[in-house]
């Protein structure tokens, strides 16, 4: 059967793309304040159509910066609180049994929304976070021999904890390679922390934040990123870091395929800023620690917060040591 042709909004041009993008990022600025090059990175992960894993100690503005998000870009919202004892059914959704009429339908469960939250990711078992794997790798759902497609645009912004935190699980390699970008927010700068104090207190910032595109918009911007040009010499590029990190002798696995495909779409994202409509060796390197750093595996045994410094800083290391077209 032909699926309907997806209504998108006007198409854009580089310069309109990177005012969408910088309405976005002043719209985030207000709800997480003192932290625009994080910001920066989160528009460009959406923009190119990725999901996002923030890592942080709990208190910095994870949450805050998800659902403010959702309202920037006008997208339906579902936050989903994991815990030990979440199941796959209570995100997915079941088919429910209805008595008069003796027949099932199916009840979608909170990831049928345009953008949702997995709020502490690692504190659910690893079969619970396998739940969201076809939907942010296809955007679609399979239960019970039926497939149900998610709304788009779709997103997921999982939050988790460094997992030397007690209570949590370390998500698996093929979920942490799901997420395009994985960010820390870290604390803001004393200044900007006393500001907060003395002027916004206990009070939320979400309210101030104001809707400046919606979903079609977004979709369309999606689509244009991906006719952002990547010539021959800066493919080349990519695929040597690629290269380096399989051969580097400190880690066990370099960079994937899907790595690859990741960072192409980022680095096209990326060109935008620059009201751009072709990528530049610099725009691979702005976006090669978020999106490589969470997905090579490091033969040393140290974990959480030092593997996750160590991975980027190896990443870096590698970026400094392969040239770079002209």
């Amino acid at each position: 059967m032909t699926q309907p042709a997806r209504v998108l909004g006007p198409v854009p041009s580089p310069a309109s793309a990177r005012a969408v993008m910088e309405r976005l990022a002043a719209q985030l600025g207000r709800a997480v304040q003192g932290k625009p090059e994080e910001v920066r990175r989160v528009v460009t992960c959406v923009v190119a159509g990725g999901h996002l894993l923030l890592e942080d100690m709990p208190g910095v503005g994870k949450t805050t910066l998800a659902e403010a998000l959702a309202r920037a870009c006008a997208l339906s919202f579902a936050r989903i609180q994991f815990t030990a004892d979440l199941l796959p059914a209570d995100i997915l959704g079941a088919q429910v049994f209805h008595a008069q009429t003796a027949t099932f339908s199916f009840r979608p469960g909170p990831l049928f929304r345009q953008l949702v939250l997995a709020d502490e990711l690692n504190r659910a078992p690893p079969r619970t976070q396998s739940a969201l794997l076809e939907g942010m790798a296809q955007g679609q759902v399979s239960l019970d021999g039926q497939t149900h497609p998610l709304p788009s645009p779709f997103t997921v912004v999982a939050t988790q904890n460094p997992v030397d935190f007690s209570g949590t699980y370390p998500l698996p390699d093929s979920q942490l390679d799901r997420f395009l970008v994985r960010l820390s927010l870290g604390h803001p700068a004393p200044d900007v922390e006393a500001r907060l104090l003395t002027t916004r207190g206990a009070a939320s910032p979400l309210p101030s934040v104001e809707a400046v595109t919606g979903p079609e918009e977004l979709a369309s911007l999606r689509d244009f990123v991906q006719d952002v040009k990547l010539d021959a010499a800066v493919a080349d590029y990519v695929v040597r870091l690629a290269r380096a990190t399989r051969e580097h002798g400190d880690l066990e696995r370099g960079a994937s395929t899907r790595a690859v495909l990741a960072l192409g779409s980022a680095a096209r994202a990326q060109a935008l800023w620059e009201g751009r409509d072709f990528v530049t060796p610099g725009d691979v390197r702005a976006m090669l620690v978020p999106c490589w750093a969470h997905r090579v595996l490091l033969r040393s045994a140290v974990q959480g917060v030092s593997a996750r410094d160590e991975a980027a800083h190896l990443v870096e290391e590698i970026a400094r040591k392969v040239a770079a077209p002209r």
